[in-house]
């Protein structure tokens, strides 16, 4: 599944774009590409993004969403093979084309590839955001109000009630593996597998270590670390594993060449040399170094 640094670089693609883009129509391709939410139907004729002009490209975590000259959001959350693509008119639509968008005043239009359909659009109304982001406006999506700031809004003090110190707290009060905490996304959003590995390794904490056994500094460190590496990963466009993610111009990230935990099993760590480790974690692995990362 595309985490943080997946979903803003397409946040980053498409922000260079589409705002100032009028929407003239929006096709439904496909059932599961479309959930309803608090807003009225993108397949209504009384659809009121038909005409409406696209504001801004906003993102929380792992969810994106566009904003316009009308009190409403097109919420896209890509699931785990969704892609967003700007290809140029006359268009080759993907056999997983399941949604796209066409423009009064533009030469492109806005495709939603999705292979596996975990993905969805959603058109919302927009409520105040609790955590007062400035970052998207102070509002945000209404389904969409319980997802935690990332780590992004919060290292640059865009959120006035969900400060670093306030995040740290809260991860070292679960009980829980630290590993389920960080892809808790109601305790801090945008981390998934790849990058709660890569965090963990730079940190060196196991990922089943109880997050309560954390001390303030550890737990620091890590979210120092965690925001590093997604933030390379954004330098780099993202990571790339397989085909099911691309960006908006259908190249591949590359910052796949720089794991130093995640899908590097039976390779030398490049800290110590130690051989990582792949564990079976929640249904899916966890990748360590089995020196660096000692168990608590």
């Amino acid at each position: 599944m595309p985490e943080l640094p997946e979903v803003e670089t397409v946040r980053n693609e498409l922000a260079r774009w589409l705002p100032g883009k009028t929407i003239s129509s929006i096709k439904i391709l496909h059932p599961r590409a479309l959930r309803r939410n608090s807003g009225p139907s993108l397949r209504s004729a009384k659809n009121p993004l038909l005409g409406a002009q696209v504001a801004a490209v906003n993102r929380r975590g792992k969810f994106l969403w566009l904003t316009f000259d009308r009190p409403y959001a097109l919420v896209i959350h890509l699931g785990m093979s969704g892609q967003l693509h700007l290809p140029k008119i006359p268009a080759t639509r993907s056999s997983h084309l399941r949604a796209f968008a066409e423009f009064t005043n533009g030469a492109k239009e806005l495709h939603f590839v999705d292979q596996r359909t975990f993905g969805y659009l959603a058109l919302e109304e927009l409520t105040e955001d609790i955590h007062g982001s400035t970052s998207i406006g102070g509002v945000i999506p209404s389904s969409i109000t319980h997802i935690a700031p990332d780590l992004m809004e919060v290292f640059d003090n865009h959120t006035s009630s969900y400060s670093r110190a306030r995040v740290n707290e809260k991860i070292r009060s679960r009980k829980s593996e630290i590993k389920r905490v960080l892809l808790n996304q109601e305790v801090v959003s945008g981390v998934g597998n790849i990058y709660a590995d890569e965090g963990l390794w730079s940190a060196q904490i196991h990922p089943e270590t109880h997050a309560n056994v954390l001390h303030s500094g550890e737990v620091d460190a890590l979210l120092v670390a965690l925001r590093e590496v997604m933030k390379r990963a954004i330098e780099a466009g993202g990571t790339s594993i397989d085909e099911q993610y691309k960006r908006v111009n259908g190249e591949s990230g590359y910052f796949d060449v720089e794991l130093n935990a995640y899908g590097q099993d039976g390779e030398p760590c490049a800290r110590c040399g130690t051989l990582i480790q792949r564990l079976r974690f929640m249904n899916r692995s966890s990748h360590l170094c089995p020196k660096c990362q000692k168990k608590r």
